[in-house]
């Protein structure tokens, strides 16, 4: 395994464990250093084709367990905000009557 498809696995393994943990501030750095990997995999002149192939659709499906992550955080996430308004103007009315 070269060096640039070795630097994907690391990159993807440490993303599973950033994931795994929500660990959104490290999946955001990680993210980054991943698309570097990805360019500097694509830019390699002597790459193991068949290695490189497997190392991408690996990300990929990392990449789609993310989205959904990241979707269902964000709909959580908006779902307390819901909750938080309703119970501020609950409270609101609550002065003005109390």
């Amino acid at each position: 395994m070269n060096t640039t498809v070795q630097q994907l696995v690391e990159t993807g393994s440490a993303l599973r464990d950033a994931l795994q943990r929500q660990d959104w501030t490290a999946i955001g750095a990680l993210d980054l250093h991943c698309r570097r990997a990805v360019e500097d995999a694509m830019r390699e002149p002597l790459r193991d084709e068949e290695s490189m192939r497997q190392s991408l659709e690996e990300l990929l499906s990392l990449y789609n367990e993310m989205v959904a992550q990241c979707q269902a955080e964000q709909q959580r996430v908006a779902a307390e905000l819901l909750h938080l308004n309703q119970s501020r103007q609950g409270a609101k009315v609550y002065q003005l009557f109390g």
